[in-house]
């Protein structure tokens, strides 16, 4: 990857963004494919310490555990695992050394529109994280090494029609993956119940006016019990805490994202005091609102 903005880019928020390399790519195409190991160098300047932000989409399928943070959650992968990362979110790498297996980057604008709504390109709501089955790992493997094959055969065919070739091989392979990613969510949905689903979109929706699990409960028209019971089967957690983290994550974006002021940034979600937001920030992540922007920048 390769830094092509200015400090904090347009967003003036002291994260270095990365664009897509395309003067590295095979014949400048807007794609890359590669192996991930100690003796490459597919991370090329990245920073493997510093969260950072990227303008296009990043696909790993490890060979081997590693853990990898995206917007601000930290994900313990296993070998077979597959993260995908997409525009705009914030991440970052752990020791170089811990990643094996296979890595493709895609540039915005690649594919076309009626490809990149079918694939879900920009499905933000989809967990990066997944875990396919046997069956589902062997197919998107094999069809990520056949799209490895076109990439690397710059010879055989003109730019235009190997340009062609790789997008048709490249909508093959996300069409795999989105379909299990999609899967993914709706199986964990039915796992949760429709319950948990009312709670959580309720949540997202008002989570940055309302952090009163009781006043979920009424709306939704639920006792309190049943919704702590249900929320708990679904994530561990009590409905106090799903709120809660939820308010942190947006806090964070703000943060890392803004330059609004600390006070403003609490009351965005829900504090209109700002010495209770710097309470409730802290108590939940181990450091002031402020040492956090300061930590980005």
């Amino acid at each position: 990857m390769a830094d092509r903005s200015i400090q904090g880019g347009s967003r003036g928020d002291g994260i270095r963004t990365f664009a897509f390399p395309v003067e590295q790519s095979v014949c400048g195409v807007g794609m890359q494919v590669g192996v991930m190991d100690p003796d490459s160098d597919w991370h090329a300047d990245a920073p493997v310490d510093r969260i950072h932000r990227i303008d296009f989409h990043i696909v790993m399928v490890f060979g081997g555990p590693v853990r990898h943070m995206v917007d601000f959650t930290e994900y313990e992968a296993k070998a077979g695992d597959v993260l995908w990362i997409r525009p705009g979110q914030v991440h970052r790498f752990t020791a170089p050394s811990e990643y094996r297996g296979t890595v493709l980057t895609m540039q915005p604008g690649f594919l076309p529109r009626a490809t990149v709504e079918a694939t879900g390109l920009y499905r933000y709501d989809l967990p990066p994280l997944l875990h396919p089955d046997a069956t589902q790992l062997s197919a998107l493997c094999s069809s990520l090494a056949h799209l490895q094959r076109e990439y690397e055969d710059a010879a055989t065919l003109p730019l235009s029609l190997h340009t062609a070739v790789l997008r048709h091989s490249l909508s093959a392979f996300l069409l795999r993956l989105s379909h299990l990613a999609a899967s993914a969510a709706t199986a964990a949905e039915q796992r949760a119940g429709t319950t948990f689903t009312l709670f959580r979109e309720a949540v997202e929706r008002d989570f940055a006016t309302n952090h009163s699990v009781s006043a979920y409960a009424d709306a939704l028209g639920y006792s309190r019990r049943t919704l702590v019971r249900t929320v708990r089967a679904a994530t561990g957690d009590t409905p106090k805490a799903f709120i809660d983290k939820r308010v942190v994550l947006e806090a964070k974006r703000l943060l890392a994202h803004t330059d609004l002021p600390i006070g403003r940034v609490g009351a965005a979600v829900g504090f209109p005091d700002a010495a209770n937001f710097s309470k409730f920030f802290h108590q939940h992540t181990d450091t002031t609102p402020a040492a956090f922007r300061a930590e980005l920048r």
